[in-house]
């Protein structure tokens, strides 16, 4: 850094993790080697924690119990909505040393293609508007998540619904897409898209007809060839009559930093991807049919 200049290092492990990782000739290297940079720690989740969090929350989803405090109990006990908040938070922290003190950040996490990746797309997308289009947001998946070297392949093999657990799954990416619908449903105005654009993306991650998603970085799908045997998706999806189902009618250009809010009762469940094969009519009709019997009865 130039004199006077300051930097932030935002660790996305735990201070304990980081020294553990110390001991074995990793970790983190001593902040007299940097004087100019501060270290924070931004513990968020592996990936092998989040593949758990998500097998209890397809659980509690699929619970049929009608019980309401089961429901909720569940739903805590996944912990989903709390790695989002942890997400979020080192996303905000990201954007607010580079917004409001213009400093620079680097972001560290242990593989560097999961939690590090999650945190720099979101703090772009908190800051730059061009992010919150459908072509700027294309070019952050590309940038950020494909060209950076995410393992589509092992973290997205066969997701929760699979009878056997996969060493390497993990709903890394689909939580990124989570917690962009969370800054979405809170300033519904400022993206270009909707919500169906991100459960598009979600579904093509897991189970595409499109090469995009497919292999772990960029040496393999050019090794595989996949621009000459495979579409890609985004020549698809851009194509006039298609990108109309995912525009967002209520857009508004906004060239301001957005803020999200990540209080809990600001977070929600999004119904759109984990509760959409539930059917919501069951209840109703469940609760019709009680009524008739009741008016039957008296």
């Amino acid at each position: 850094l130039r004199a006077g200049k300051r930097g932030y290092i935002i660790d996305t492990r735990s201070l304990n993790v980081a020294q553990q990782a110390r001991a074995k000739g990793g970790g983190f290297e001593q902040e007299a080697h940097y004087p100019q940079w501060r270290r924070i720690h931004k513990s968020i989740e592996r990936f092998n924690i989040l593949q758990e969090s998500l097998i209890k929350l397809v659980e509690a989803c699929n619970d049929q119990s009608h019980n309401m405090d089961r429901w909720l109990s569940k739903l805590e006990a996944s912990n989903w909505l709390t790695h989002i908040k942890e997400i979020l938070t080192a996303a905000c922290l990201a954007a607010q040393c580079i917004d409001r003190e213009g400093a620079s950040v680097l972001v560290h996490g242990t593989e560097g293609t999961d939690s590090t990746l999650q945190v720099t797309s979101l703090a772009q997308i908190i800051l730059d508007p061009r992010c919150r289009t459908i072509r700027g947001f294309e070019s952050l998946v590309v940038r950020e998540w494909l060209q950076a070297g995410h393992p589509f392949q092992q973290r997205c093999a066969q997701s929760a619904y699979s009878n056997s657990k996969q060493k390497w799954e993990a709903p890394v990416f689909l939580l990124f897409l989570d917690c962009v619908w969370q800054i979405l449903r809170q300033f519904p105005c400022s993206f270009e898209f909707n919500e169906h654009f991100l459960i598009m993306l979600f579904e093509h991650a897991y189970a595409s007809q499109f090469g995009t998603f497919l292999g772990n970085n960029e040496n393999e799908r050019s090794k595989l060839k996949l621009q000459t045997k495979t579409m890609s998706l985004w020549s698809w999806v851009n194509r006039p009559q298609e990108l109309n189902k995912y525009k967002n009618p209520l857009f508004e250009a906004n060239s301001l930093v957005i803020w999200p809010s990540v209080a809990p009762q600001s977070l929600q469940l999004w119904e759109g991807v984990f509760l959409r094969w539930n059917r919501s009519s069951k209840f109703l009709d469940e609760a019709y049919e009680e009524m008739v019997t009741l008016i039957e009865y008296n």
